[in-house]
């Protein structure tokens, strides 16, 4: 029974401490209690504070003091007069005490007239005690107040304070008073207040109680069923309503996960209902922070409290809370709910939050299912509003079911008696339930309510209610009503009938009788005021009651407690399916057998199973198997293993651990952590080591939260085994209240039958059975202390592991977590370091650390099991000896077993050197590890997992060498090599290793190499800091020698180095080092000179300075004929040394070249042959003009050699323009240079006056003008009368626009047909065009237009392939100057439009740096792609930009060539003359020269344009110390890309293989040769490099050169030849260069770990040696197959083409029959010569030939096809070689398409046809046409020759009516034919029209056809 209302208490308006009146009277409160209120009459109304009048009883009860502040929550918004009447109003406050009690206050509000001076003097006259009790409402005011304007009311109200919570009775009763005095009933207020204090009522169990207070009323109050379940009447239904369901939701998750609420409202009680509703939602959850549901004014401070809270306030004072940043404010009466961005509320996981939600809709709104019925029910049942809000709180209700389902298996039951101490284990209830990453359910478990919830609910023996029996016994019926909506409906209905009855038990029984005032009393004047009462009548009705009360027996109503259900096992809210680990019962089968394997020592099969079992310990199944497996292993809590067994055992078990979270939600190393100190090994007699020695490197064994959860976990079970015990001997002897246990009782069940006994047993006896459970929590908390010590200390203590970083370790903060604050562990640690005994720092470090952790987690945990202090203590006194215990034992661990023989590791592989290198670092123990590139580790094609491999890492003067084998052991005994030179290395950076091997590594090292390669490796345990450090010192020393001497080039042959002093004998004659010494002296001394010369020079050009020269003046280059002996001597005066120099100069490539080309050589370049253009200048022999281009250079025959000293200073490094290529049949030239000074040099002197405005530059660029002028005059002109000599026929407004462009003549005869073009919009390769020249025509639009995309120039051509050619006019400029946009400004325009500058836009080396490093880091990405597949590797290559750059380099390239082939002269002029241009002309002169594409020719075209036009090798490769800060810059590399590229469109094209092109990509940056090192021919003459000493001498020197190695491997192996080589004379390639038809390269890709790079020819392997016949008994024949493992094995090698496979069969087969192998190129060069004779009868070749050289690839060539035809010859440009003929635009748009069904129809014969003889014959074509190869079928059924383009082609190119012929004669060879067949195999044909030259393969065929042709004219 408890008290309806503890006190009633009457409080009214006061004036505020300090009011000042409007006439000026200072009123300060007196001390009386009835003051008058002050009365404020502007305002009409004034703001005072609340005074209690009166409260009863006056004293406290002592179970429940008077609650403080009551008089601010009366009038929340604060005390104010009123200036009219207003209706009484009621609410409820609740006020919270210092023990968390709850105080319902109930409060009813009138208003009494406040009474002005004089109607209180008039009352003063009235009688006695009216007077004295109507003072509390009068104002004591002087007279000489002003009288207020208008009257003015005070509010008054009574309050009723209770701890139960029954509204309505509180209504009722204060109405009932109130009724009393308003209407002046005759009852007593004393007696009626007193019968209110003294009503007593039970607190729960359904029971009715009538209650009067003595004014003829009568109240029924209901008491709940159970009051442990919330009464909420309508207030959750209400909130609903207000918010909507979302809302509600929002603020359920933000008040669970400790949010601050605030609600908003005009009403105090919809706020006080608000809040009673937010609470009953939470139940079984009680809150337990600040609650405050109506809050007030004075107090508005409280909500920027730290804490959370839920708090109502009056809407009035919504401003204050703007400015609160975490609150979430609900605002009751807008319906909103506003969440601030700083806070985030988790929602519910999923699927609950839907599924709630859909109930709650399906509640609130019943019609929503049969909204879209077409028939719906006429009438659908509603719900009461309080029975919708119970099936609302009923839907809360089975969610809290859902969500902590099964939490009783996660409670451990730590203490029994006296009380239950009880702990949830909430990792384990998080894993089971597989919410881990839920946000939600995590900071719900966090939270107090819900701890209060587990102190509360957990205890095993209590009175149950509705949700115990929900989350017990429905668990299985609500996951089976998940997806039936209308089960769900009818389970929440039937819980909120059972939530209806608790709260109306018995409804509608009795009827209410409660007086109630008439309508609008309160608007009456009332009599006289709420009257003073008498405090003794009031307390006597009080004492008589309690007196009578104490008298009656006490009315206690038992409590019936039972054993608390604890239902089913848990299951996780939504099954997620572990993916790739689903553990199938396979899998579990391999962990079962690997363990098996291990205990009977069968090690090999183990082995091969562990990487399964590794794999298969991902999935939680497979380690719960693996700790099961091994439990049954250990015999007394003890395994003793071998070496080997333990090694194994501790890798599983450390592969178990490493993916275990801190926490430990799987239970897997709580299930380890009984076998780590269990399983061991025997290093010595009386030594062995433990297993938890060797598994310590993981998170969880520092975690504070894991070791209390083990711990409480063991005290469980012992504390159950302990009342298991006396039990098992006896029957249980309670059989009649619970049934009969089959399985053993769990340990809540224990405890709940502990809980029922205690009562009845004796004093002594409970006090035997808390001393021992006190004494199984000690004995627990010392096996702890060992456990952690033994988890926590490092084997080796000398090492101070840093546990201090590890989680918790250090800081006590972090690690205590708990709420015990006055802790004896920090004092105890602090003086066990100083008094232990621990003398030395380090060992100190460690043990305190990890003593201050256990006495932290001893403190803890012993408080909270109830271990007496003087235990404790004790505990803490012990621990450090522990610790020192520990210590020691470890210590002769670790020396022990450090004497262990190491684990068997696999042997050092010593790699195969090169002769000369010399190893510099011997094997470094590592572990190469996977970079990225799949198929290394497996990848997708399924190969093995080569990667990690265990081996060494070697270092020699020349290669950084891994040789090892692959650590996963199903892999076998392969070998994998991955080696770079060290010359490549482009990046070093160190890596800390997180992959677990055998052991634990730690330092990494990732080398990354310009040849593709990449080293990730880890250091072995056994090589130590300084080792590794001493590689890296070492592998930079030899990367960046300090001069290029250091380089392996030249170490290799140190000891035939030319120029060591000694080493060089005597010479007669100028030896080389002499003439070495010669050259630098006479460089030095001209330029010496010249600088001199240039000194003197600048004085007159100063006079001059801005004026245009006089027209006597001779010019400043001179183009006269006459030869100024100063400069030019001839030869006769030449000295000795010079006369040397100039027949070296003579022998080098370019020399070799120029006559090759017709340029000129020496001798007649010293006649000064007039009829020769151009000439040989010896002018830089000595290197003094420009030091970086070579000795003799091509210049025009008119310019003298002493003007070109002045033209080589307007350009960038003295690089002016020189001819280096000439074309043979258009004689146009190409010129190469660097780019021009920003201003030139002239420029340059004149800097000190401005130039004159009206000639801008116009002297600066004079020389040059000349000098290109020359050039000019030297290029065979093929202008046309027609019109200007210029491209720029249109301005670039033209350029974008779509009208039509003019009409463009083809480039074969005047009359030939024109085709128009169309404009199309700008491409993206605009920035190439030019802007406009200075003098303001435009500059060169067609080649502009023409760089500007493939749709600018007439049809679009898909592929990047060039258009018809006649976009070219023939008003074409004599020479277009090719220069980067920037620096052409400063060239002058021709004004005679001789030449034209075409700007583009180049990248730079920086670019390409760039450009590189990324492509390196797409090919060989270093780590595994975050996303599997080939979109990451893709998108990489493409942000890497380097096809664009090889796109933009073959375009500018292609149209060089264009203007070349069109009679044009280009001068390439960029940058500094030696990257870009260098990549330009080199391609230009392959596309153009077919001499270039074949082996001599392209070694002559890189050592021309590259080594003696000074490309920077040693600085774009980082050669040395010097150049380590430029980087590596992939010029040259880019250079062989661009040809490979071509070479993979025109494979017949080139001699030379693609294999070719890798070996000088990978050893012109490797140093092994001296071919690619230094920067210039000068350079290399300085250090004597150039030119090879004849005689004995070159014998004896290594082959430094790459070219003789290549020869040299030429000889042996056929792989550096192209099989596919059949040129075609004269072709120009014309590549396709839009980035979509480019390929990466495989150099870039491709490795071979079985050898290491393959461009090491000698250290590669031989081919496949058959296998050997082990078994010759066998009659079975042996298997020749062979696995080749994508990655590892050399394809090629392992599987040669067929022709190298018949090459390499044909030389073994003559070594077997004695004879001397014939070379391979012999043998070819016969066979291909057998092939032309091997014709059959009727004159077809055999059809399977492979070397048929008469069918062209599908793209051989691109180019100008001739069709004859009656109207003459036409030209169109085709894609193929398979189109017939048409000039029209749309003829070649049809070509691409015709392409394809060009490649299906050539594997088919044309037998529909009559052939009578058909076979190749070189055809010429008409006048000044070439001779072409074609496909001639002799028809003597129509009688006729056709010709096709090839064998295979279907569409006939022209024909020859033999009618026509007139005779067949023997002809001559002409310009232009076929060179390798004689003379007798041309013959002709004439016929009425024309005379058709023929020539034959050989003379024999040749014959054939005379007689055939004949044969068939005499037929007809």
């Amino acid at each position: 029974m408890a008290r309806l209302a503890d006190y009633f208490v009457l409080v009214a308006f006061g004036p505020h401490p300090r009011v000042v009146l409007e006439g000026g009277l200072d009123l300060t409160p007196a001390s009386e209690w009835n003051q008058a209120p002050a009365v404020e009459s502007q305002r009409g109304s004034g703001e005072g504070q609340g005074r209690i009048l009166q409260r009863f009883p006056e004293k406290d009860w002592e179970d429940n003091p008077f609650p403080q502040g009551i008089e601010l929550f009366c009038q929340p918004s604060g005390w104010q007069l009123c200036p009219e009447r207003s209706p009484p109003t009621f609410f409820v406050a609740v006020l919270t005490d210092i023990n968390s009690e709850r105080h319902y206050c109930a409060c009813l509000t009138f208003w009494e007239p406040v009474e002005t001076p004089q109607e209180a003097a008039r009352a003063e006259d009235s009688v006695g005690r009216e007077e004295a009790l109507e003072e509390g409402g009068r104002a004591q005011l002087s007279p000489t107040a002003l009288a207020p304007a208008g009257q003015l009311f005070a509010p008054k109200t009574l309050v009723l304070v209770s701890r139960l919570d029954h509204v309505e009775v509180f209504r009722n009763s204060l109405g009932l008073i109130y009724t009393v005095h308003i209407e002046g009933l005759n009852v007593s207020l004393e007696s009626v207040i007193g019968n209110l204090l003294t009503c007593t009522i039970p607190l729960a169990g359904g029971s009715q109680r009538t209650i009067s207070l003595g004014a003829g009323d009568r109240q029924v109050i209901q008491t709940p069923l159970t009051d442990s379940l919330p009464v909420s009447c309508c207030s959750v239904a209400l909130l609903f309503r207000q918010l909507g369901i979302t809302n509600v939701l929002s603020l359920f998750c933000a008040a669970l996960t400790e949010h601050k609420i605030l609600f908003l409202s005009r009403s105090y009680q919809r706020l006080a209902d608000a809040c009673r509703g937010l609470l009953a939602l939470l139940f079984p959850l009680r809150y337990s922070f600040t609650y405050v549901p109506i809050l007030p004014a004075q107090l508005l401070e409280v909500l920027s409290t730290p804490t959370p809270f839920i708090i109502g306030v009056h809407a009035a004072f919504q401003a204050e809370t703007q400015e609160l940043l975490d609150v979430i404010v609900a605002d009751l009466d807008g319906g909103t709910v506003t969440v601030p961005e700083c806070v985030h509320v988790p929602p519910l996981p999923e699927p609950l939050q839907s599924q709630t939600h859909s109930v709650l809709s399906t509640v609130l709104d019943p019609e929503l299912e049969l909204a879209d019925l077409a028939f719906p029910p006429p009438t659908m049942p509603t719900s009461s509003l309080k029975m919708q809000d119970k099936e609302l709180r009923a839907v809360f209700l089975r969610l809290f079911a859902q969500l902590l389902q099964g939490y009783r298996w996660c409670l451990h039951i730590v203490r029994i008696h006296p009380e239950p101490v009880i702990r949830f284990h909430k990792a384990a209830f998080l894993g089971q339930r597989g919410l881990l990453e839920d946000d939600f359910l995590m900071k719900v478990l966090e939270g107090m309510a819900f701890a209060g919830f587990v102190s509360e609910r957990g205890v095993p023996y209590r009175p149950t209610d509705l949700f115990d029996e929900l989350v017990a016994h429905e668990v299985a019926r609500m996951r089976a009503d998940e997806n039936h909506p209308q089960r769900v409906l009818r389970h929440v209905k039937e819980l909120a009938e059972q939530l209806y009855k608790n709260e109306n038990p018995y409804p509608a029984v009795a009827m209410h009788k409660v007086q109630r005032p008439a309508e609008a009393s309160h608007l009456r004047r009332a009599p006289r005021p709420f009257p003073r009462l008498d405090e003794g009548t009031v307390q006597w009705i009080v004492d008589q009651a309690t007196a009578k009360m104490q008298g009656a027996p006490p009315a206690v109503r038992a409590e019936q407690r039972t054993t608390v259900p604890s239902g089913p096992p848990m299951t996780a809210i939504l099954e997620r399916s572990s993916g790739l680990h689903a553990n199938s019962a396979r899998r579990l089968e391999v962990v079962r057998n690997c363990i098996s394997y291990v205990f009977e020592g069968k090690m090999l099969e183990a082995k091969k199973l562990l990487p399964a079992v590794l794999r298969a310990l991902k999935g939680r199944a497979a380690r719960r198997c693996l700790t099961q497996e091994l439990h049954l292993h250990v015999q007394q809590n003890r395994a003793v293993l071998d070496h080997q067994q333990f090694d194994f055992v501790v890798r599983m078990m450390n592969c178990c651990l490493q993916d275990c979270t801190s926490t430990d939600e799987h239970g897997t190393a709580a299930a380890l952590l009984p076998l780590v100190t269990a399983f061991c090994r025997k290093l010595s007699p009386g030594v062995t080591q433990f297993a938890y020695s060797c598994v310590q490197e993981h998170v969880v064994w520092s975690t504070p939260q894991f070791w209390e959860a083990m711990f409480y976990g063991d005290v469980q079970t012992h504390i159950r085994a302990l009342y298991l015990e006396p039990s098992e001997d006896q029957p249980p002897s309670q059989v009649g209240e619970a049934p009969v246990h089959e399985e053993p009782p769990s340990a809540l069940d224990v405890a709940s039958e502990q809980r029922r006994l205690w009562p009845t047993l004796s004093r002594v006896k409970q006090q035997e059975l808390v001393q021992k459970e006190e004494s199984t929590v000690f004995s627990q908390a010392v096996h702890y202390a060992s456990r952690m010590s033994y988890l926590l200390l490092p084997l080796d203590s000398s090492k101070s592991r840093l546990l201090r970083e590890r989680a918790g370790l250090g800081d006590p903060e972090s690690a205590a977590n708990s709420l015990v604050t006055s802790s004896m562990a920090g004092s105890v640690a602090d003086s066990y370091d100083t008094e232990s005994g621990f003398e030395d720092a380090e060992t100190s470090d460690v043990a305190g650390a990890v003593v201050r952790f256990i006495n932290r987690f001893v403190d803890k945990v012993c408080t909270e099991s109830g271990v007496t202090s003087d235990h404790l203590k004790g505990l803490h006194v012990m621990v450090p000896d522990i610790v020192q215990m520990h210590i020691e034992t470890l210590e002769a661990v670790h020396r022990e077993s450090r004497r262990l023989p190491p684990i068997q590791k696999p042997k050092l592989l010593r790699p195969r050197l090169l002769p000369g290198e010399e190893c510099v670092l011997d094997g470094l123990r590592v572990y190469l590890l996977p970079d990225g590139r799949e198929e290394g580790a497996g990848g997708t094609v399924g190969g093995p997992a080569l990667l990690p491999a265990e081996g060494a890492i070697f270092l020699t003067t020349y290669r950084v060498i891994f040789t090892g084998m692959p650590t996963d052991p199903l892999v076998g005994e392969q070998v994998v090599v991955r080696a770079f030179p060290v010359a490549a290395l482009t990046k070093e950076k160190r890596i800390s290793v997180q992959t677990h091997m055998d052991q634990f590594l730690q330092d990494g090292l990732q080398l990354r190499a310009c040849t593709f390669q990449l080293l990730k490796m880890a250091f072995d345990e056994e090589v130590g800091s300084e080792s590794a450090e001493l590689f890296r010192k070492q592998l930079h020393r030899l990367r960046y020698p300090p001069d290029v001497r250091g380089t392996f080039a030249f170490a290799s042959g140190a000891a035939h180095t030319p120029g060591r002093a000694g080493r060089v004998p005597k010479d007669k004659g100028p030896s080389l080092r002499t003439l070495s010494r010669n050259l630098v002296k006479n460089a030095k001394k001209t330029l010496g000179r010249q600088h001199v010369a240039r000194r003197k020079d600048s004085s007159p050009s100063r006079e001059l300075r801005g004026q245009p020269p006089a027209e006597d003046q001779e010019d400043e280059i001179s183009v006269s004929e006459e030869r100024e002996p100063s400069t030019l001597t001839p030869s006769a005066a030449l000295k000795p040394a010079e006369r040397l120099t100039l027949s070296s100069l003579v022998e080098r490539a370019c020399c070799r070249d120029y006559q090759r080309l017709g340029l000129g050589t020496l001798g007649s370049s010293l006649s000064r042959a007039k009829s020769e253009p151009f000439r040989v200048s010896p002018v830089n022999r000595m290197y003094a003009i420009c030091r970086s281009y070579p000795g003799l250079l091509i210049v025009p025959q008119s310019v003298q050699d002493n003007a070109l000293q002045r033209v080589s200073r307007c350009y960038r490094q003295n690089r002016f323009p020189v001819v280096c290529w000439r074309s043979e049949r258009s004689k146009a030239v190409l010129l190469r240079s660097g780019g021009l000074h920003g201003k030139g040099v002239v420029g340059l002197f004149k800097a000190q006056n401005a130039p004159s405005p009206g000639q801008p530059q116009a002297d600066s660029s004079l020389e040059q003008e000349k000098y290109l002028q020359a050039v000019v005059g030297a290029t065979p002109r093929h202008a046309d009368t027609s019109g200007r000599n210029t491209l720029s026929g249109f301005s670039s407004a033209h350029l974008g626009s779509h009208v039509p462009r003019a009409r463009v003549t083809t480039l074969s005869t005047p009359m030939a047909a024109s085709v128009s073009r169309w404009t199309a919009p700008r491409g993206k390769w605009g920035s190439i065009r030019a802007s406009g020249r200075s003098g303001g025509s435009s500059v060169g639009v067609d080649v502009g237009s023409r760089l500007a995309g493939r749709d600018m120039l007439g049809p679009p051509q898909p592929n990047g392939a060039p258009p018809d050619p006649g976009f070219l006019r023939p008003q074409r400029a004599a020479l277009y100057i090719v220069g980067d946009k920037a620096q052409l400004k400063g060239v002058r325009p021709d004004p005679l439009q001789q030449w034209e500058l075409v700007p583009i836009e180049v990248f730079e080396v920086r670019q390409v740096k760039a450009s590189f490093k990324k492509l390196l880091k797409a090919c060989v990405p270093g780590c595994p792609a975050a996303e599997p597949g080939p979109a990451s590797y893709l998108r990489s290559l493409e942000d890497s930009e380097w096809l664009s750059q090889i796109h933009k380099l073959l375009q500018v390239s292609v149209l060089v060539v264009e203007l070349l082939d069109s009679g044009s002269s280009v001068l390439v002029s960029l940058e500094d003359g030696w990257d870009i241009t260098t990549q330009v002309v080199s391609l230009v002169q392959l596309l153009s020269d077919p001499f270039y594409r074949t082996l001599e020719g392209f070694r002559l075209l890189v050592e021309k344009e590259w080594l003696s036009f000074g490309h920077r090798f040693s600085h774009r490769g980082a050669h040395t110390l010097a150049g380590q800060s430029s980087g590596f810059a992939p010029i040259f590399l880019q250079f062989l890309d661009c040809v490979h590229q071509v070479h993979l469109q025109f494979p017949m094209e080139f001699e030379f293989s693609q294999f070719y092109l890798k070996f000088l990509s990978y050893h012109h940056v490797s140093r092994r040769f001296r071919t690619f090192l230094l920067d210039s021919d000068y350079e290399r003459i300085e250090l004597g490099l150039l030119y090879e000493e004849k005689g004995d001498r070159k014998a004896q020197q290594v082959c430094r050169s790459v070219w003789e190695h290549m020869d040299r491997l030429s000889k042996k192996t056929p792989m550096f030849y192209n099989y596919l080589y059949a040129p075609e004379d004269a072709e120009v390639l014309r590549p396709y260069s839009n980035v979509s038809n480019l390929k990466v390269w495989d150099f870039y890709t491709e490795e071979t770990l079985a050898e290491g790079p393959p461009y090491d020819w000698e250290l590669a392997r031989g081919p496949p040696e058959p296998p050997e016949e082990e078994r010759p008994d066998s009659s079975a024949p042996q298997s020749r197959r062979r696995v080749v493992w994508p990655c590892y094995d050399s394809r090629p090698r392992a599987q040669p083409d067929a022709i190298s496979r018949l090459l390499e069969e044909l030389q073994r087969l003559e070594t077997e029959l004695g004879r001397p192998p014939e070379r391979w190129k012999d043998t070819w060069d016969h066979v291909k010569a057998a092939q032309r004779l091997e014709a059959r009868p009727d004159g077809r070749g055999t059809p399977g030939s492979l070397l048929a050289s008469s069918a062209p690839h599908p793209r051989r060539s691109l180019g100008v096809y001739l069709r004859e035809g009656p109207v003459g010859s036409t030209l169109s440009l085709s894609l193929d070689s398979d189109q017939s003929g048409g000039s029209t635009a749309s003829s070649s748009r049809q070509a691409a398409r015709r392409s394809t069904s060009t490649l299906y129809s050539q594997f088919q014969t044309a037998e529909s046809e009559n052939r009578s003889y058909e076979g190749t014959l070189y055809k010429k074509g008409a006048f000044m046409k070439p001779w072409k190869a074609r496909w001639f079928v002799l028809d003597k059924t129509k009688h006729q020759l056709r010709y096709y383009d090839h064998r295979v082609d279907t569409e006939c190119k022209g024909v020859i009516d033999l009618a026509e012929v007139e005779s067949v004669a023997p002809g001559a060879p002409t310009i232009g034919a076929p060179k390798t067949v004689g003379e007798k195999a041309f013959f002709d044909v004439k016929t009425t029209r024309r005379v058709y030259n023929f020539c034959a393969q050989d003379v024999p065929s040749a014959q054939q056809w005379v007689d055939r042709i004949q044969g068939c004219l005499s037929d007809a």
